[in-house]
């Protein structure tokens, strides 16, 4: 998998162009974000644990979707005002995607292919703050529920261990 992501066109929340490879050499949590969720307080989380890594070489994507309840209804700008003041987002955001269905980022589709939840279960994203951890080189390192909070020591110690390879 290590290559293939980090050449998928990106746009950030303003519209410009980017891909992964602007963030080469850092571990990735990338995650699939709503503003009218019951776990969009994840944001505070998120960026808690940006701000705790970021300097060692971590950050977190955010992909704003509408998959699941209609619950990121507004436009790109709308979404990074929302972010900035209601939970004051640094980490990078991206234009709204879809996660999953019909017209399926290809971004999501590679992650899902990389780490499928498990025999009979389908691959598709189960709910908005899926994580994926992408390890420094690009591989898919974990997949991890939309319920994992930002802070749960499973999620921590899998960056820190990876934050610790060359």
């Amino acid at each position: 998998m290590a290559g293939i992501l980090e050449d998928i066109p990106l746009r950030r929340i303003d519209g410009s162009p980017t891909s992964l490879s602007a963030f080469d050499g850092k571990v990735k949590l990338i995650v699939n974000v709503a503003s009218q969720c019951g776990l969009t307080p994840q944001y505070a989380g998120l960026e808690a644990l940006y701000e705790r890594f970021r300097d060692q070489g971590f950050v977190v994507l955010g992909f704003p979707a509408n998959e699941f309840g209609a619950q990121e209804p507004g436009a790109n700008a709308e979404i990074a005002q929302f972010c900035e003041t209601r939970f004051g987002v640094e980490f990078p955001m991206f234009e709204k995607v879809v996660v999953k269905g019909n017209g399926q980022h290809p971004l999501f589709a590679a992650l899902t292919q990389a780490q499928p939840i498990g025999e009979g279960a389908g691959n598709d994203i189960r709910w908005n703050f899926e994580k994926f951890v992408v390890g420094r080189n690009g591989d898919v390192i974990a997949r991890l529920a939309p319920t994992v909070a930002p802070d749960d020591p499973a999620l921590v110690r899998t960056i820190e261990a990876e934050l610790a390879k060359p």
